[in-house]
């Protein structure tokens, strides 16, 4: 398998197997038949078209959560029985004459299959995903009819009877009114805020959450954003040349015409090269000042712990800034119900046409009650909303792996008989939503006393070098590069305590969630949506978003006991949980609830339905599945 390009996309080739390797991944990988547990299948197959705009297959590692989730909720549906399309838009771009059947115009194509579910790309959308990138093409992100005249006629062709929305961008707003209009019910589990704000996360510059947006006003200049034509025609040029001459000569003539301008200015200079000057990596800095010690560590001299590696900092590597949030900062959100209908330009017509095509869907069924909560305060009809609580196959692995520990029924660390380190864990990104600059800043602040009986690991995906520098200098701290699920679940078993330092308005993280079903306390920023499962110091505590005090605070009264940590066990019978089964019946509940209403207007009020009715158990063949002939 080729490595991935600079969009996510990978060359998928098949590479033959020698006998005997395939006969050991079977064996390994395929537990006997009597060992596994039958997936019930339902008796009445659908058709469900999914709408996103990352690419299925790529789960997590395109479109993070977002897309995890999704992706295992169409895998569990094919294994119900059901047939489940998708369509992605928004990131794939073709130039003239190189685009296939569609050449450059908006279209499209049949991309792979991936689980038993065909997979789409609309091609050349006028929407670019994700939608940091769309920020300067608002208009075409409140209607764009061209796309949504393509999405009628690929529901039309694949017989779609119910459609899922996981994510708009990449499409116009007015599709969810389009295809309800053309008589197919609409779901939508909102992941995150992008319906009311084309930064994704409510938060403005990426450092404070966004209460009041002056009715569009502040949204200006809040994302550099693209130039839309110049953008589009850079990935067209790029994966036209991919799709024509393979990835890495695609590689090898983008940076020669990256190279171009430069050696003409050099030219022009009446140079003919630019001289290579490699930088020094190791320069020569102070070095620590215990360099003489040896073994000796000086008895009787008090000493705070650290280890002077002397790690500058280079500009690029400087702390970002965010903002200090109040305690209640999710009710005030809540309470600006008049600030968020107030409409004074483009981006505040776009929010109002969000929330507007929220209002025309069948069902939307956030991930968190809080989640919930803000798109009605945005204007989205409190009736047509409904919490459904996130289900996933690791979850239950998690959850499986820690109820069959010894130490199920065991508090994991107490400060009277501690035979080691109270152990912390943060997994995430260093993308600057998850706050990881908050507890690097809240590090630094604890006792040495304090942090001498503490481990803390981080684990990040993304750019953790300058990270690792500034926290080098406490050996209580590991910075790790980013994990996958094999390691999240044995991970289990190499902390105590979860950290969320977000600093936005979280939606449902899969974070807590893996937390909780592993049987773990959690500190929690005190914004958005962990305040639907944190019991505050019974399995958790919250401290207000952005506050490296309270942060340090809530780790000195687990150090020092004033908190005591709770038995796996208490953790899972005092938090709500749903397994991954449980989850994907109660989406196949709630597409049957739309259908029937759509059918029999009269039908039960959106909303109200408790969505917990279990579809028969029965085993069934699959129906067959197929390619649409016109989108082969």
């Amino acid at each position: 398998m080729s490595p991935p390009d600079s969009l996510g996309h990978r060359d998928f080739r098949r590479v033959p197997l020698r006998r005997d390797a395939a006969r050991l991944n079977g064996e390994a990988l395929h537990a006997p038949r009597a060992n596994r547990a039958e997936w019930p299948r339902t008796t009445r197959p659908l058709t469900i078209a999914m709408i996103g705009w990352a690419r299925l297959s790529s789960q997590g590692k395109e479109g993070s959560g977002y897309n995890l989730s999704k992706s295992e909720l169409a895998r569990g549906l094919v294994l119900s029985g059901h047939k489940v399309v998708y369509l992605q838009s928004g990131m794939a771009y073709r130039l003239p004459l190189l685009g296939g059947r569609g050449g450059s115009k908006p279209h499209i194509a049949h991309r792979e299959d991936w689980s038993g579910i065909h997979a789409f790309e609309l091609r050349n959308a006028p929407n670019v995903s994700p939608a940091a990138m769309n920020f300067l093409n608002m208009t075409e992100e409140i209607a764009s009819p061209v796309t949504t005249r393509l999405v009628l006629d690929w529901l039309r062709e694949v017989k779609a009877d119910v459609v899922h929305i996981h994510s708009q961008e990449g499409y116009g707003l007015d599709l969810i009114g389009a295809i309800e209009d053309a008589g197919t019910p609409v779901v939508v589990t909102t992941h995150n805020y992008w319906f009311v704000c084309p930064q994704v996360d409510l938060l403005h510059h990426e450092f404070a959450v966004c209460l009041d947006y002056q009715g569009g006003r502040r949204c200006v200049g809040c994302l550099e954003g693209k130039d839309i034509r110049a953008y589009k025609r850079q990935r067209a040029t790029g994966q036209s040349l991919e799709w024509l001459l393979g990835i890495y000569p695609a590689d090898i003539v983008r940076k020669m015409a990256y190279g171009l301008k430069p050696l003409a200015r050099a030219l022009l200079r009446g140079k003919l090269s630019r001289r290579y000057h490699p930088s020094i990596r190791n320069a020569e800095r102070l070095p620590d000042p215990e360099l003489g010690l040896g073994f000796d560590v000086a008895h009787g001299v008090v000493h705070d712990g650290t280890v002077s590696h002397d790690a500058q900092l280079l500009p690029a590597e400087k702390p970002r800034d965010y903002s200090l949030q109040a305690l209640d900062t999710n009710e005030r959100m809540l309470a600006n119900r008049s600030v968020h209908l107030k409409v004074l330009n483009q981006y505040g017509e776009r929010r109002r046409a969000g929330a507007a095509a929220l209002a025309r869907a069948s069902l939307v069924i956030p991930p968190s009650d809080y989640l919930r909560k803000v798109h009605v305060a945005m204007g989205v009809p409190d009736e047509r909303t409904r919490w459904v609580r996130l289900g996933q196959p690791h979850f239950d692995q998690i959850n499986r792996r820690t109820r069959r520990s010894p130490f199920y029924d065991k508090r994991p660390w107490h400060p009277l008989d501690a035979g080691a380190p109270l152990r912390f864990a943060f997994f995430g990104t260093v993308r600057a939503n998850k706050g990881l600059e908050v507890l690097t800043r809240a590090i630094p602040l604890l006792e040495p006393h304090i942090r001498k009986r503490c481990q803390i690991t981080i684990r990040a995906l993304g750019f953790d070098w300058p990270f690792r520098k500034r926290l080098s200098r406490f050996p209580e701290v590991s910075v790790w590069p980013g994990y996958d699920f094999f390691q999240l679940i044995g991970s289990a078993g190499e902390y105590d305590v979860g950290i969320l330092p977000h600093i936005w308005l979280e939606n449902s993280p899969l974070v807590l969630l893996e937390n909780f079903h592993a049987g773990k306390f959690v500190i929690s920023s005190r914004l958005g949506g962990p305040v639907d499962w944190i019991n505050n110091n019974i399995n958790g505590m919250l401290f207000p978003g952005g506050d490296e005090h309270a942060l340090a605070h809530c780790i000195r009264r687990l150090v020092t006991g004033e908190v005591l940590l709770p038995s796996p066990r208490q953790v899972h019978e005092t938090t709500v949980l749903q397994s991954y089964p449980g989850h994907v019946t109660e989406v196949e509940t709630i597409y049957r609830e739309v259908i029937e209403r759509k059918t029999k207007p009269d039908g039960p009020t959106p909303g109200t339905t408790p969505g917990t009715n279990l579809v028969p158990s029965v085993t069934v063949r699959a129906p067959e599945q197929h390619v649409p002939s016109v989108m082969r």
